[in-house]
């Protein structure tokens, strides 16, 4: 049974498929994930058009009603737009407030006046990751570039010394910690506690983040010492503010939904009772779209209003903070679409019939999957949305804190080896003037180096909990 039906889109997919049905929809699975691998790598067409047709290819391959395929590819779009797109919206206006109203600086320049010497590396670690937390990647890099280049020129430090923690920081906040688009989307599909999963996101990126920023810029800096480029060296935001946010306020307000979420899941597993009043309070408070509009609104008063901005630019402030999010919204809305179309056409059945007779954990497998579309695709978008969608079945029958584990796992997968058809990559490259030699030896094994390390404490903690 591959094709889809009315049945399947309303999510009762068969018990069981034949083994020729498996090999079609295997076929199709490979040919669908191929069609979107070749129109991002070879033809760079953008990922939301290249998912859209990858489903419609799936569907095809699978030998479904094309009408049945576009139903489902529009139910998961929606679906998926409906569980994050709003968080994203916020994120990115938090994110946005943070950035323009000096706050982000104001962090960063007081975090570094108490850091010298030896502990600069580790300081820069702790901006990124403070910073990384609203703030979506290709964003905290605009904005930390400046600081890291400064500090390495006017405190001779290694480049890498200095830029390897704070890429680190931002990329594990970005592959492991809610609420970045990576991680809410594997939560949406597979049914994971926020909660949970945000509180062991945070477990395991702290030793992550230490050995890949930290430990193996000693090693970078090694490899490659180079010295920071003049020419990269932007202005900082902040430098035509007459006055910015205090230190205090502006990390209360970064970290205002991590404590509310985070509450939430402790009251839910000491009271354990949806019926009381307290836990009714925290479902609230700490549920994400409240506890990101919290933020957002303190930030109002303890970023933008501080910082001088009148009515009409705080307005003018939140426009600009979402026009950039438009094709992140598509991607992950897309990738909705492309998981769905996967689970209606009986992908997911078909996996766990296969993965019934194999030995690979369903941590593993997730971790697998994502780092072999993260290696095709370049995206780590793509390959959390992707193997997500795959394993979701999986989930089914897994535990709360397990589920979460299994996100977490998809996430680190999702950030192995960034190399050339990486938008990153070249990021990193250009703003660094490096060779793409170097930026393999630094940035691409940084990568790898958190995609393992996470992989591997997700691992070890599903033996323990």
């Amino acid at each position: 049974m591959t094709s889809l039906s009315v049945e399947m889109l309303a999510a009762d997919v068969p018990e069981s498929i034949t083994s020729a049905g498996h090999a079609q929809l295997g076929i199709a699975v490979l040919a669908g994930i191929a069609v979107i691998v070749l129109l991002i790598t070879k033809f760079k067409l953008h990922a939301f058009l290249a998912l859209t047709i990858g489903s419609l290819a799936l569907g095809a391959f699978a030998g479904a009603p094309l009408d049945k395929v576009i139903t489902s590819f529009s139910t998961g779009l929606g679906s998926t737009v409906a569980g994050v797109g709003v968080l994203i919206a916020l994120g990115a206006i938090l994110g946005k407030m943070l950035a323009d109203s000096g706050g982000a600086d104001q962090i960063v320049d007081t975090i570094l006046a108490r850091a010298k010497g030896r502990t600069m590396p580790w300081a820069m670690v702790l901006i990124a990751s403070v910073i990384g937390l609203p703030l979506f990647f290709e964003v905290g890099v605009v904005l930390l570039i400046p600081v890291v280049l400064i500090v390495a020129k006017r405190g001779n430090y290694s480049l890498m010394r200095i830029g390897i923690p704070a890429l680190a920081g931002l990329s594990v906040m970005h592959g492991l910690v809610p609420p970045h688009p990576g991680p809410l989307v594997a939560i949406d599909a597979l049914d994971a506690n926020l909660g949970v999963t945000l509180a062991l996101g945070v477990l395991i990126a702290i030793p992550t983040v230490i050995i890949a920023g930290p430990v193996f810029s000693k090693y970078a800096a090694r490899w490659v010492d180079v010295p920071a480029p003049d020419r990269m060296i932007p202005q900082r935001p902040s430098e035509d503010l007459e006055k910015r946010p205090g230190f205090g306020p502006t990390l209360a307000t970064i970290l205002l939904p991590v404590v509310l979420m985070l509450g939430r899941a402790l009251v839910e597993i000491v009271v354990d009772n949806p019926e009381n009043g307290v836990q009714r309070v925290f479902n609230v408070i700490g549920s994400p779209m409240i506890a990101l509009l919290a933020s957002v609104l303190l930030g109002i008063f303890t970023l933008v209003l501080p910082a001088g901005f009148s009515k009409e630019r705080i307005s003018g402030l939140v426009e600009k903070g979402l026009a950039p999010i438009a094709g992140i919204l598509l991607i992950v809305g897309a990738g909705g679409g492309f998981k769905q179309t996967l689970i209606d056409s009986g992908v997911g059945q078909m996996i766990l019939d296969i993965s019934a007779d194999w030995a690979i954990p369903a941590l593993l497998l997730g971790w697998l999957i994502a780092v072999a579309i993260r290696l095709a695709t370049g995206s780590a978008t793509v390959a959390t949305i992707s193997a997500a969608g795959l394993v979701a079945p999986l989930a089914a029958d897994l535990s709360t804190t397990h589920a979460a584990l299994l996100v977490l796992a998809i996430g680190a997968g999702s950030v192995f080896f960034s190399h050339v058809n990486d938008a990153g990559f070249w990021l990193v490259k250009e703003y660094f003037g490096l060779s793409v030699g170097q930026t393999i030896k630094t940035w691409s094994v940084m990568e790898t180096i958190i995609s393992v390390v996470a992989g591997a404490l997700v691992l070890l903690l599903s033996l323990v909990i």
